[in-house]
């Protein structure tokens, strides 16, 4: 069996220039990728606020899997990605309003900084639609 490839945006002009996805959908299969505190301005959601950066991550991806024909609750994997090991707690109060219930598997990291120094964390996720092509 053969699945389309369908790439998800949300418009940021860096996806044509990187040559990046928000997510990439493959069958009942979405992933999403580093997922940074970005508004719709371009500018950094909660300079200095690890749960309002948090809150932003997840806004974007939950709007990707909407795009995608899923959402949250076809989430079986996060990945939250701190630049300080000590911020994991406040990202992770964020991250169980969303998920407390779905409970997917996790993985929490830390780096040395982003591409913009004034993001705190960012967020991937991957979704298998459940039910997907089912009769």
């Amino acid at each position: 069996m053969r699945f389309d490839r369908e790439l998800i945006s949300n418009g940021n002009p860096m996806e044509a220039i990187v040559g990046f996805s928000r997510a990439v959908r493959v069958g009942p299969f979405i992933s999403i990728g580093g997922t940074a505190p970005v508004g719709a301005d371009g500018k950094t959601v909660g300079i200095a606020d690890v749960a309002a950066q948090t809150r932003q991550c997840i806004e974007i991806i939950k709007d990707a899997l909407e795009r995608a024909g899923s959402g949250l609750h076809d989430v079986v994997r996060t990945r939250v990605i701190l630049t300080d090991i000590d911020n994991w707690k406040a990202a992770i109060d964020v991250r169980k309003q969303y998920f407390k219930d779905v409970r997917p598997v996790d993985t929490i990291m830390a780096i040395d900084r982003f591409v913009n120094p004034e993001w705190l964390v960012e967020f991937e996720a991957d979704a298998v639609i459940a039910g997907w092509g089912e009769i």
